[in-house]
C-alpha cells in the first residue's frame, strides 16, 4: 500500500502577501520614527519642533497638567517656527522705532508713600545692623539681616527699577585712565546731549531717517574669484592672495573687541550731534571672517560730520601685552594648591596676577595699550525719507534723486521694508552657517583666523592669559591653562560673541517681550470684531520646569502633537476672522508679520 503525499502550493495572493511583507533590514533603518514624523508636522504648522516639558498648576482650582513651551531658539536649523517667530518680532521692532514721529515717552512714575516708607525704616535698620556689626553682636546683626530681607522683598514687589544692593556690600576700586585723546585721530565737536531723539524735520513734513554700514580695516588684498553670490555672478570668496602677509592677529583682536569700538562710536556719535542717537543694529560677518555692522538711525545728520566721526573712533585696550606667548601646549603653567594659584612648572614661582600687571602698567610712563581698534576706510549711508512725493532727501535735507552707494536717500514703504528685510536676513542663521567656505583655500582662511582667535585673550577672567605667563582673575584648580570656553573664540563664532541685534533703549521704547504682548492682542482683537472672545484664564497658571526624576513627563513626540492639535483648531479660526473684516487693527503690525514670514 502506497502512501502519497499531497502538497498545497501556496495561492498567487498568499505569495503577493508575503512579498509585501518582506521588509529588508536596510529599509527599516530608512523608516521614520515617530519623532521625525511628529518633527515633520510641526514644520508644517508651524510649531516648536523641540518644545520644553513644563508642569502648570492652577492655585485656584488645584488643578495641574503637563504643557508644552517653546524652546525660541533663533536658529531655523535647530526649530524653523521659533526662528521665524523671533525674527517677526525683529521685523516689528525695527519697524515701529525707525519712523517714530513723537518722542518715546520715558517719564518715571514719583515713589509712592508705602515705597518712601520701606526705605526709611530699611535706612534705619541698616544703620542698626552695622552698630551690632562693630560691637560683634552677631545674633542681632542676624535678626537685622532677616528684617532686612523682608523689607527688600517688598520694596520689588511694590515696584522698583533696578537692583537693591546687598547690605554687605563693598564699592570696587575703579581704574582711572587718562581721557586724552591720541594725537594721530582728529578732534570732534561736543555739545549737550540733550533728550530728542526722533531728528530733524524739512519743508514742514519731511524727517528722514538713515542706513549705515561700517566695516573694519583690511588686513590683506583678498582674492575676487572663488564664490558665486546670488544673482550667479562671480564674486570674492574672502580668503588672502598671500596668507603669509596677511595681519591674522589684528583681525583676531579686531573681532574680538568690536563691540567695544561700537559702543565708542554710539558715545562719539551722540556727542558731536548732541541728540540722543537711537539705533537698531545688527552685526553679521563678511565672507572674509571679518565683522560688520548694519545701522539703521532715526533721524538725519550731515556727511561730513559723520565722516568725521568714523575717523574719529576708536577704541584702546588697556590690559596686560599679549604680543608674545610665554607657554606652549605642552608646557603650560600648573596649578599651586598649597598656594591656591598657578605657577611655574620649571621654577615653581607663582605667576603674577591680571591685577597686578595693571599696577605694573599704572605705575609706568608713556606706556601703550595692548591694543588699538579702529574703522575702516568704507562706509555705506543712506537717508531714509518718511515722504511719499516721489523724491528723496539727502543727509543735508536737500531734494536728490536716488544714487545707490553714494549716501542719497532712498523712500519708505516698500524701499524702507527691503532694508529692513536687508537688515534681518540672517538672523535665523548661526555664524558658522553664514560663514560656509566656498572652496578648499577659504576654509583653511578661517582655519587660520580660529588659530589666532584661541590665542587672543576675551576677558579679564580668559584662560589664554596663562599662555602669557599671566594669571587670569577667579583662576581655580579646574581651569585648564591656555584654553577657555567662551563663545568667542569658537570656530562657529570666530570671534563674534554676545548678541548680534544691538538695539538702543529708547528705539521704539518697548522690549520684545512688549513686542510678543502686541502681537498677542492683535490677534484677541481680530478674533473679538467677529465674536469670537478667547479667555484669560492663562494668566493665573503658575507654570514651572518639570523634575528630572519626574516619572509622568510627555514625551517630546506628544508635546509636538498636541502642540499640532491647537495650532489646527485656533489658526482657521483667526484666518477666517481676518477674511471678514475689512480693516483690521494694527494693520502695520500685521503687514510686518507678514513680511517676515
Amino acid at each position: 500500500m502506497s502512501t502519497e503525499t499531497i502538497t498545497e502550493e501556496p495561492t498567487n495572493d498568499i505569495a503577493a502577501d508575503s512579498a509585501l511583507e518582506r521588509v529588508t533590514a536596510a529599509e527599516r533603518r530608512a523608516m521614520p520614527n515617530l519623532v521625525d514624523i511628529a518633527q515633520a508636522a510641526a514644520e508644517k504648522w508651524g510649531v516648536c519642533k523641540q518644545p520644553i516639558p513644563m508642569r502648570a498648576f492652577n492655585p485656584d482650582t488645584g488643578e495641574s497638567k503637563y504643557v508644552a513651551a517653546a524652546c525660541k531658539s533663533t536658529r531655523a536649523s535647530d526649530c524653523p517656527a521659533c526662528a521665524a517667530k523671533a525674527r517677526a518680532l525683529r521685523v516689528t521692532q525695527c519697524r515701529e522705532g525707525w519712523h517714530m514721529e513723537d518722542e518715546p515717552v520715558s517719564d518715571r512714575r514719583p515713589p509712592t508713600d508705602h515705597q518712601k516708607a520701606l526705605l526709611t525704616a530699611r535706612a534705619d535698620l541698616l544703620a542698626e545692623y552695622k552698630a551690632a556689626r562693630e560691637s560683634d553682636d552677631e545674633d542681632a546683626a542676624q535678626g537685622f539681616r532677616e528684617v532686612i530681607a523682608d523689607l527688600d522683598r517688598e520694596l520689588r514687589e511694590s515696584g522698583i527699577q533696578g537692583r537693591i544692593p546687598g547690605i554687605d556690600a563693598a564699592a570696587k576700586p575703579r581704574r582711572s585712565r587718562s581721557t586724552k585723546r591720541r594725537q594721530d585721530v582728529p578732534n570732534l565737536p561736543r555739545k549737550k546731549v540733550d533728550k530728542a531723539t526722533i531728528g530733524r524735520q524739512f519743508a514742514g513734513k519731511h524727517r528722514p531717517s538713515t542706513f549705515r554700514t561700517y566695516t573694519l580695516p583690511s588686513y590683506g588684498r583678498c582674492h575676487r574669484d572663488g564664490a558665486v553670490n546670488r544673482k550667479g555672478e562671480v564674486c570674492g570668496d574672502g580668503s588672502p592672495i598671500d596668507p603669509e602677509t596677511y595681519d591674522y592677529r589684528r583681525a583676531a583682536r579686531d573681532a574680538m573687541f568690536f563691540p567695544m569700538l561700537y559702543d565708542r562710536h554710539v558715545q562719539n556719535w551722540r556727542r558731536a550731534t548732541g541728540r540722543d542717537v537711537q539705533y537698531f543694529a545688527v552685526v553679521e560677518p563678511q565672507r572674509r571672517g571679518a565683522p560688520h555692522i548694519h545701522i539703521a538711525a532715526r533721524g538725519t545728520d550731515p556727511h561730513e560730520l559723520m565722516n568725521q566721526v568714523l575717523a574719529a573712533t576708536y577704541h584702546q585696550v588697556w590690559w596686560p601685552h599679549f604680543d608674545h606667548e610665554v607657554y606652549t601646549d605642552d608646557h603650560m603653567p600648573i596649578w599651586d594648591h598649597q598656594a591656591g594659584a598657578f605657577a611655574d612648572p620649571d621654577t615653581g614661582h607663582l605667576l603674577p596676577s591680571f591685577d597686578d600687571a595693571l599696577a605694573l602698567m599704572d605705575e609706568m610712563d608713556d606706556v601703550e595699550p595692548a591694543h588699538v581698534i579702529r574703522w575702516g576706510v568704507q562706509a555705506d549711508t543712506k537717508d531714509i525719507s518718511d515722504d511719499d512725493d516721489g523724491t528723496t532727501l539727502d543727509a543735508d535735507g536737500e531734494h536728490a534723486p536716488v544714487r545707490p552707494g553714494k549716501g542719497k536717500g532712498v523712500l519708505a514703504g516698500q524701499q524702507a521694508g527691503k532694508l529692513i528685510g536687508y537688515l534681518t536676513k540672517y538672523l535665523t542663521k548661526s555664524i558658522g552657517e553664514v560663514l560656509d567656505p566656498p572652496n578648499e583655500r577659504t576654509r583653511r582662511h578661517y582655519e587660520r583666523l580660529h588659530h589666532e582667535l584661541q590665542r587672543t585673550p576675551c576677558s579679564p577672567t580668559c584662560a589664554v592669559w596663562l599662555r602669557y605667563g599671566i594669571a587670569p582673575r577667579n583662576a581655580k584648580a579646574k581651569t585648564q591653562p591656555g584654553r577657555c570656553k567662551s563663545k568667542a573664540h569658537r570656530r562657529d563664532t570666530l570671534g563674534l560673541r554676545g548678541r548680534r541685534v544691538l538695539v538702543s533703549r529708547r528705539w521704539s521704547n518697548k522690549t520684545l517681550p512688549d513686542h510678543k504682548a502686541d502681537r498677542i492682542e492683535f490677534v484677541r482683537q481680530v478674533l473679538a470684531a467677529v465674536g469670537v472672545a478667547k479667555s484669560e484664564q492663562a494668566s493665573r497658571w503658575v507654570v514651572r520646569l518639570t523634575e528630572s526624576t519626574d516619572p509622568d513627563v510627555p514625551r517630546r513626540e506628544q508635546l509636538i502633537m498636541s502642540a499640532v492639535a491647537q495650532r489646527s483648531i485656533w489658526q482657521p479660526e483667526y484666518l477666517a476672522a481676518k477674511a471678514l473684516i475689512t480693516d483690521p487693527p494694527g494693520t502695520q503690525e500685521l503687514s510686518a508679520i507678514q513680511e517676515a514670514a
